[in-house]
């Protein structure tokens, strides 16, 4: 939500914003389990559409309560449709991947987005990246292999669907740094999540099968949920640095790993966890550096 005159932008208060990312982490997970419910009789694009039906409405709403339609202008609007792009992609790969995977391991692999974050900052950005991130990357790269374990008797193609949904996502994250000066997150939101409803229903009607109306409200449910607790994570960056509060957002295995064992009686085997350690240590030793180069060019 765009900042009111005369309201700081940053509030510094450490405990709220590890607070937020924690329930963001216990939202969006609720979100992915109640789309795995829905892929074993949906297909993955039906289930996307209803989630941005919801997200839609919601960021449409939240607009006319922000100022209205006249502050939904926006400079950059080629990036606004390059991020709704990925991040739909995104949406509908992971959904793709839940069909087969279990909740654990769709979420330890979606860990990488960061390393593809690095490795895409390159080209698009022109950042040069110094050995020692590349360093970590390889090593999270290495966390995905214990993971998924190409060759061996729990790997499952569907990991591919996850790993392609991390690199949209990686790439949605690219493009909204990229306008981060001139657009408020919820103009980007807004866009996102109306140009992806948009590109669904054009697409949906390729694969529409009948729903009940336990499968809508739960459609509902995985849209309002997600949202709910992708507002959490932005106004949790209002409160803390993303150094601090990165290593709470790898909580969301916990929930995913006690979800799926409610819901799907399904218990992750030993090498997800260590393998999830691997791409989580990566992935903070990346950030760490992040911080280090903002503070070198800070200075």
């Amino acid at each position: 939500m765009p900042p009111q005159e005369g309201k700081p932008l940053r509030i510094d208060n450490s405990a709220r914003g590890i607070a937020l990312v924690l329930l963001s982490s216990i939202f969006m997970c609720s979100g992915d389990i109640a789309s795995k419910y829905l892929a074993i009789s949906l297909p993955a694009l039906q289930i996307t559409w209803m989630r941005y039906g919801t997200f839609a409405a919601i960021m449409l709403v939240t607009v006319c309560f922000t100022g209205g339609f006249r502050r939904m202008s926006t400079r950059r609007p080629g990036l606004q449709v390059l991020r709704a792009l990925g991040v739909t992609i995104s949406s509908i790969l992971f959904v793709a991947g839940l069909h087969d995977l279990p909740m654990a391991d769709a979420t330890a692999t979606s860990f990488v987005s960061p390393l593809f974050v690095t490795a895409l900052s390159i080209p698009i950005l022109g950042e040069i990246v110094g050995w020692r991130r590349w360093l970590a990357t390889i090593v999270g790269l290495v966390g995905v292999i214990v993971v998924v374990r190409p060759g061996g008797d729990g790997f499952h193609g569907a990991s591919f669907f996850v790993l392609g949904s991390s690199f949209f996502w990686a790439f949605s994250l690219i493009v909204t740094r990229m306008m981060s000066r001139t657009e408020t997150p919820v103009v980007t939101l807004a866009y996102s999540a109306t140009i992806g409803f948009i590109l669904l229903s054009l697409a949906v009607p390729f694969s529409w099968q009948a729903l009940d109306l336990n499968a809508i409200l739960i459609g509902v449910f995985v849209g309002g949920i997600s949202t709910i607790g992708h507002i959490f994570l932005i106004q949790a960056f209002r409160y803390a640095d993303a150094s601090l509060l990165a290593p709470f957002a790898y909580s969301q295995l916990l929930w995913a790993s006690i979800f799926g064992y409610l819901v799907f009686a399904a218990i992750p085997d030993l090498w997800t966890y260590v393998g999830a350690a691997i791409i989580a240590a990566s992935g903070l030793y990346t950030a760490h550096r992040e911080r280090i180069r903002a503070r070198q060019v800070a200075g």
